[in-house]
């Protein structure tokens, strides 16, 4: 799984995001915009030995990756949660969980999800939101 991301010149920098993480820092080169996204995201995650790989396109558009999905996932799960500004409590509700563990343990990357529970977790987090999946572009 990759998630995709824009960079741009705002002024003599480069501002670089990855939306679906809420995630914007900048550089003063399109490389060290690069290494402060994934350096960013890594920091977030603070796990030991969780990397990210930029993989930077012609244009504004890169993604970004891990080879540790779980983890990967669990980031962008916690983070959707804190930019609609939900509890666990109000998760675990809008999936009909009967304990918020069986929600948490996707944030805490102790669990995988497939893809049609990474999209029914990713519609409780954000209702009447829908996510699109396409294949990569690079």
């Amino acid at each position: 799984m990759r998630l995709a991301g824009r960079i741009f010149r705002s002024g003599r920098l480069w501002a670089i995001e990855v939306p679906m993480l809420g995630v914007v820092t900048q550089g003063r080169t399109r490389r060290e915009a690069f290494e402060m996204i994934a350096d960013a995201v890594e920091c977030l995650v603070d796990r030991k030995g969780f990397r990210v790989t930029v993989h930077s396109a012609t244009g504004d558009y890169f993604e970004i990756s891990s080879d540790s999905q779980p983890e990967l996932v669990a980031l962008l799960l916690r983070r959707q949660r804190a930019i609609h500004c939900l509890t666990l409590e109000q998760v675990a509700r809008n999936l009909d969980a009967r304990s918020l563990n069986s929600y948490a343990r996707y944030e805490q990357g102790r669990a995988m999800p497939s893809v049609a529970k990474l999209s029914l977790l990713l519609s409780a987090l954000s209702e009447g939101s829908d996510f699109v999946v396409e294949p990569s572009k690079l």
